[in-house]
């Protein structure tokens, strides 16, 4: 943010906008007509129960900003829309509104950029620029809102970045979205996702957030996984799956396994052998009669022309997932949206760097 010295309204939770209203001389319920406010886009400049002089005083020492649509691309297949928003100090990140029977689900982005260097991914070329605030996080839901008309109901922490690497500002984020005079999203409608940073993982189990943990997994052996996966060589298959175990008995929260089907790279029947011998040897125990939930989400490797990897052809993601159900482990293949735009994210971040 730009914006170094003074503070950031939208990153306030309530008691501590509270803070800030009584420090200017203001009186306390003050922060319940602002936070609202805010979370519906609307800026204190724009609140018409706030004075002039209230808002020269708040307009002193903090500052309300929205990401604004840079580029905006909409699916005519099946109304998917892309963003790319800029941000306060110019960098770009992206989002992705999403269309189902069930409401509407936005991708939004944790970071500028992404250090963790998954060899498949478009988002960690050209690597971490900075975190984003979790103002930032939230904004991108509200801009989408307002751009769109129409009303998000969930959420996928799955865009830019990698949540777990910016762990204080999405764990603030979480407390603002949630929140009942907000946005006031279900944290049962919130998914994140994770290429595996297992420190974090085991302190969000304490985090009592009941949302879905995702763990892109996407090989069934550390040889594997660490040619596409860096972070693989900090904390290989066994730690990780040891963290999930954790997170699964602290929590009660099933986990989702992302598998990215990358062809002639870990889409073989062979491979998908051995990734249910891993997750059922690693994963399940028998208690009571009851074991380990295990759902492994395929998705075939969105093109990138930089990484040279090609999707698995529709054939062979039937057959691992064929493989996966009959050893017990329910395989679903996800749905791309939005294929004429392209969707996946960090391309339309690229294009506008590249010119």
């Amino acid at each position: 943010m730009n914006e170094t010295k003074k503070t950031d309204l939208l990153s306030l939770l309530p008691s501590e906008l509270e803070e800030l209203v009584v420090s200017i001389g203001e009186p306390k319920y003050r922060a319940t007509q602002i936070f609202p406010a805010m979370h519906k886009g609307i800026s204190p400049d724009a609140m018409t129960n706030l004075g002039k002089v209230t808002k020269q005083k708040l307009s002193e020492i903090a500052f309300f900003y929205l990401p604004t649509v840079r580029r905006k691309l909409v699916s005519a297949l099946d109304g998917t829309i892309k963003y790319l928003f800029a941000l306060s100090d110019g960098n770009c990140v992206e989002s992705v509104v999403m269309k189902y029977k069930h409401g509407n689900t936005i991708c939004i982005s944790s970071q500028v950029g992404c250090r963790m260097g998954c060899a498949f991914c478009a988002s960690t070329i050209g690597g971490k620029v900075r975190d984003l605030a979790p103002s930032e996080m939230l904004g991108q839901i509200i801009a989408a809102e307002l751009d769109s008309g129409e009303k998000i109901s969930n959420i996928v922490m799955m865009g830019i970045g990698e949540p777990l690497d910016n762990y204080a500002n999405v764990i603030k984020f979480l407390k603002l979205v949630g929140h009942e005079k907000g946005l006031n999203i279900g944290y049962r409608h919130i998914s994140l996702s994770t290429c595996g940073v297992v420190d974090k993982i085991e302190m969000l189990a304490k985090e009592n957030f009941p949302i879905t943990l995702s763990i892109s997994l996407h090989a069934s052996d550390d040889e594997t996984r660490s040619a596409i996966m860096p972070v693989n060589r900090k904390w290989n298959i066994e730690k990780l799956l040891s963290a999930c175990k954790s997170y699964y008995k602290t929590t009660g929260r099933r986990i989702s396994f992302e598998y990215t089907l990358i062809s002639g790279k870990n889409d073989s029947p062979e491979a998908a052998a051995r990734l249910a011998s891993l997750l059922n040897g690693a994963l399940r125990e028998k208690n009571g009669g009851e074991s380990f939930p295990i759902h492994v989400n395929l998705i075939p490797v969105n093109p990138v022309s930089e990484t040279g990897f090609s999707a698995s052809d529709k054939r062979a993601v039937e057959k691992f997932a064929s493989i996966l159900e009959k050893k017990g482990i329910r395989a679903t293949v996800r749905r791309r949206l939005g294929g004429d735009i392209n969707a996946s994210c960090g391309q339309l971040r690229r294009a506008e760097e590249n010119g």
